[in-house]
């Protein structure tokens, strides 16, 4: 028996110094590596994949501001076109001109019949009326389709889409044998009535969109407390609804002020002409057009809408972006 113990003893041996050696081949883990050495292992960086990516975003980058500056060419050219003589407009097609002349600006603002102010003044009383017009008709009716109940709901909101599509060539004939029935050519009136009528389908939709992400729970909560349908859309959804009023004053606003066409046709009087039409003035059909003055307030006239659309940005992103959002 005492043999037999030996002879297993002496034959385990050899294989514990065997686990011994083998665990002392073994690379030693970080914290048993003595302190001031560090792992030299090489790291693998994919230079070759960032940069293939820089230079893919340089060339993006650089397609984006050429594809821009294409877009941007004729403003820019109209703005370097102001500050030149009428002789040298058509000469030089460069964007830096080679004689500035300021008189353009001072011979186009007394140009015409008026002053160009008064122009001025005429298309901001009609975007005045259309978009406080817009924002009160179009709000309501939105409000209407998103939260009351009533027969032929589906099918007058069908109705209300499919004018989206229709024209204006195709009603204004009959709107100016409307409007001349009224005596109201020649007036303000056709331009700003129809607006008061929730005629632009657009802003109801965009508003409808609006309106039903907004949670009912809050009109339930305001019936109990008593409020009525007037005063939930006054106090509660209006309030909550000002991107998407605002992208109803930002548009309506810069419609309204480069609408060439409904002024054109109601408005014969040279008294009445708002800026498109006043712009058209500077063209004679002579071939004696004044370009260097109608450059000119050509920029005068897109400074407001520039103004409208750089204050309004935000909200104007804001309002698409919720409206989409279902």
């Amino acid at each position: 028996m005492t043999d037999a113990s030996t002879s297993t003893a002496s034959t385990s041996t050899p294989s514990t110094s065997i686990k011994t050696a083998t665990t002392a081949a073994r690379p030693s883990s970080d914290s048993d590596r003595p302190s001031g050495t560090e792992d030299r292992r090489p790291t693998v960086r994919p230079r070759g994949r960032q940069l293939r990516a820089k230079v893919g975003s340089v060339l993006k980058h650089a397609g984006l501001i050429a594809f821009g500056f294409v877009m941007l060419y004729p403003l820019l050219w109209m703005v370097a076109s102001s500050f030149k003589p009428n002789a040298l407009i058509f000469r030089e097609p460069g964007l830096i001109p080679t004689d500035i002349d300021l008189s353009n600006y001072t011979d186009g603002w007394n140009a015409l019949l008026h002053p160009f102010s008064h122009y001025l003044i005429n298309s901001a009383i009609v975007v005045l009326g259309s978009v406080l017009g817009n924002l009160l008709s179009c709000s309501l009716a939105a409000y209407a389709f998103a939260r009351l109940e009533f027969r032929g709901k589906k099918l007058w909101f069908a109705v209300m889409l499919m004018s989206i599509m229709l024209p204006i060539h195709v009603v204004i004939v009959p709107q100016y044998v409307l409007f001349s029935q009224l005596e109201w050519i020649n007036t303000f009136l056709p331009l700003i009535v129809p607006k008061l009528l929730a005629t632009d389908a657009f802003f109801i939709f965009l508003m409808v969109q609006f309106f039903r992400g907004i949670p009912r729970e809050l009109d339930e909560a305001a019936t109990l407390d008593g409020a009525n349908h007037l005063r939930i859309y006054l106090q509660l959804m209006l309030p909550l609804s000002m991107p998407a009023l605002a992208t109803t004053a930002i548009f309506t606003f810069i419609w309204t002020w480069n609408d060439f066409f409904s002024a054109l046709i109601y408005l014969t009087d040279p008294n009445m002409f708002t800026v498109p039409v006043a712009l058209r003035a500077f063209v004679d059909a002579s071939g004696e057009s004044s370009w260097g003055s109608l450059f000119a307030m050509s920029i005068v006239s897109l400074l407001p809408v520039f103004i409208a659309f750089l204050v309004g940005q935000k909200f104007l992103v804001k309002g698409i972006a919720t409206t989409g959002i279902k």
